[in-house]
């Protein structure tokens, strides 16, 4: 049996606004945000590019990492974004992300 896999992730706007969330399926969820499928803060501040992202074996584990991003301040984020994508590139665009 396959165990799940399981995604906090950061996408940002063209203009810099962030947004933290977690999913099960990292590529679909990014694509559901790039194309604005869904209503919501990703539609409204056009948060399309995917910047950070972090994988887990456990939900609880995700969801307790989400929370704790949420809760800070955005220097933080921006640091942690920085450690792993310094030009805030487009994460999906690598081959294998999520899939």
């Amino acid at each position: 049996m396959k165990r799940k896999t399981y995604y906090i992730y950061i996408m940002a706007s063209p203009s810099g606004t962030l947004y933290t969330g977690v999913t099960n399926n990292l590529f679909r969820r990014v694509w559901e945000h790039k194309m604005k499928l869904m209503d919501g803060f990703t539609k409204k501040y056009n948060c399309t590019r995917l910047v950070y992202y972090e994988e887990f074996k456990n939900i609880n584990e995700a969801i307790r990492r989400e929370k704790q991003i949420k809760n800070w301040g955005r220097k933080k984020k921006e640091f942690l974004i920085k450690t792993k994508n310094q030009h805030w590139s487009d994460l999906l665009e690598e081959p294998n992300i999520g899939r």
